[in-house]
């Protein structure tokens, strides 16, 4: 039986953080024995918000593939690969830039999620058009499944829309991938503000050591309501006990622990410290992977290597198709 095909993927901005792992890696790890996956650096992405920032991408890249390899992203059974290293994308970018309007691109929600979060006052072309480049990225291999986070499913529809338009022009060449929401959709921030993020230093990194873990954990937000441990609080929405839920593997002690807040007879320093020592044991394993990995030189530019090769031979063949179906000659004779 044939696998359904799947593409996700991550700008290198640096290394990932909890928020990445629920909102979208776990399920990746999941689903490698059940689709046949690709899973996308998207370095060009990255020019869209930091085209200063360029000659950094490259450590970052390093970084994000540590990541994936120690959460449990497997290259014997994934397609990991550089998105700059797949010329024929951005051809197939421009094919569908040409199918959607100014004020269409201008409704991305997130379009304004990013120029606030990064104070962009005026948002280049290349902003305005990342989420038409990720459908590009997405269909360039033709893959059915996207998992990602509740913020982008906006991003989805536009690629569907972006389908379903090129389909009915040209001919039946793309599906309509759906996506894949993860357990926990947006993870809010240490600050209890908004989701965590690099860029509003709010996040736990999967590479933080333990005692960084609990230097973090100790500066989370709680119940601002709650002057004092004997004071009845708030367990809903309140973010600490959102990371227990989320990551703390003893359910007992996360039941205990919301019973006896709810009820003013444990402080949040106590609830604090048992988060932290939850999120170290959750995240120890990784640590560990990661840094034998890290061990081993050459290893991620070897498997950046292999995986564009394979990348960029499907990429070929779904341009193919799509020149002949617009009616642009693949090669000259």
């Amino acid at each position: 039986m044939t696998r359904k095909r799947l593409l996700t993927g991550d700008r290198p901005t640096g290394k990932g953080h909890l928020g990445h792992y629920v909102g979208s890696w776990e399920n990746r790890v999941a689903l490698q024995d059940e689709y046949e996956c690709f899973f996308l650096i998207a370095d060009l992405h990255t020019l869209t918000t930091a085209a200063e920032q360029a000659r950094q991408v490259s450590e970052n890249v390093r970084e994000l593939v540590l990541d994936w390899l120690a959460v449990g992203i497997d290259p014997e059974r994934s397609t990991i690969y550089l998105q700059s290293l797949v010329p024929e994308v951005t051809e197939l970018f421009w094919l569908f830039a040409c199918l959607v309007s100014v004020p269409r691109a201008q409704r991305i929600p997130t379009l304004k999620d990013v120029m606030r979060d990064l104070a962009i006052e005026e948002p280049s072309v290349g902003l305005l058009s990342y989420p038409i480049l990720q459908a590009a990225d997405v269909l360039m291999v033709r893959a059915e499944v996207v998992p990602v986070g509740k913020d982008q499913e906006s991003h989805l529809e536009l690629l569907r829309e972006i389908a379903r338009r090129f389909n009915r022009l040209y001919g039946e060449v793309f599906p309509e991938s759906q996506a894949l929401i993860g357990r926990v959709p947006t993870l809010v921030g240490t600050d209890g503000q908004a989701k965590m993020s690099k860029s509003l230093n709010n996040a736990i990194f999967l590479s933080d050591p333990p005692e960084v873990v609990e230097q973090k954990v100790r500066g989370m937000y709680t119940d601002p309501k709650r002057i004092r441990s004997t004071d009845p609080g708030t367990v809903e929405g309140n973010p600490v006990f959102i990371y227990h839920r989320a990551f703390n593997e003893n359910r007992e002690e996360v039941a205990e622990l919301e019973e006896r807040y709810r009820t003013g007879r444990v402080g949040d320093v106590e609830v604090k410290q048992r988060l932290a020592a939850a999120l170290n044991r959750f995240l120890d394993p990784i640590r560990e992977r990661r840094a034998r990995y890290a061990a081993q030189p050459g290893l991620v530019d070897e498997i950046i290597l292999s995986g564009t090769a394979r990348a960029r031979a499907e990429a070929q063949a779904t341009l193919r198709l799509a020149r002949e179906a617009v009616g642009l000659p693949y090669q000259v004779s």
